[in-house]
């Protein structure tokens, strides 16, 4: 079970939003830097960075800190998603020593994209998609495609990808719980694996989640929880190395 904090950056800090609202921003830090070395710091198996700015302009700004990361997390792993809508973003970012690069619009909006970077950048590319009742929404999540989740994710596998972020856009941000069942249905469904976003809490959400590995469910991304405190990441990872018998 990958343990994988967020760090989502808008205006050059470390911030979090509600259900994707652009204009329902907490600042948890100015730094987003440091806080990337927190988390490897309590035991992140894997850095989820989402350049927010990027996202709304469809091409990287936050590039540069984004490389800074990937500098701080050395052998850990690191993932981006946002504005990443070219070959030639994707080339820049894994160059750059990004491990995993994450499509969203694009990869919905023009499937046969994820078909071609797909071949051309093998082992490298995740797709995340963002639910609502199932269905599948682009454009920071300002819009509703036509597509269910389980569909788009078979197509995908098929296309090569690696895994599918899985995110329930009505628990994201909000403290409410993890849609676990929802996750666990998509992963029924796939042979790759599937990362579950958007509602981590507390412990009881690890849990609920180890419960579902073995069904496919890979591992969390985690957000608000471990930045207001009701989840503690160094237990988390505790937590789950005692599930494993480490």
């Amino acid at each position: 079970m990958l343990l994988i904090p967020a760090i989502d950056i808008k205006d050059g800090q470390c911030v979090r939003l509600r259900q994707g609202d652009m204009h329902d921003v907490t600042v948890f830090g100015d730094n987003p830097v440091a806080v990337a070395q927190r988390w490897i710091d309590e035991g992140a198996d894997r850095i989820h960075v989402v350049d927010l700015d990027g996202a709304k302009a469809g091409y990287p700004v936050n590039d540069r800190v984004i490389g800074e990361i990937v500098d701080a997390a050395g052998r850990i792993p690191v993932q981006v998603g946002g504005g990443i809508r070219d070959e030639a973003a994707i080339e820049t970012y894994l160059e750059r020593g990004v491990e995993f690069v994450i499509l969203g619009t694009r990869a919905v909006s023009e499937p046969h994209f994820v078909a071609d970077v797909g071949v051309e950048f093998p082992g490298h590319i995740i797709v995340g998609l963002d639910a609502r009742d199932g269905m599948v929404a682009t454009d920071g999540w300002s819009k509703l495609s036509n597509h269910t989740v389980a569909d788009l994710a078979q197509q995908f596998e098929e296309d090569g990808v690696v895994a599918i972020i899985h995110t329930d856009i009505s628990r994201d941000g909000m403290m409410q719980g993890l849609n676990v069942e929802a996750t666990r249905a998509l992963a029924a469904e796939l042979t790759i694996p599937v990362i579950a976003s958007g509602g981590v809490t507390d412990m009881a959400d690890i849990d609920a989640l180890l419960e579902v590995e073995s069904d496919g469910v890979a591992g969390a991304v985690i957000g608000r929880a471990i930045y207001e405190g009701t989840l503690d990441l160094a237990a988390a990872r505790k937590r789950v190395n005692e599930r494993k018998g480490g």
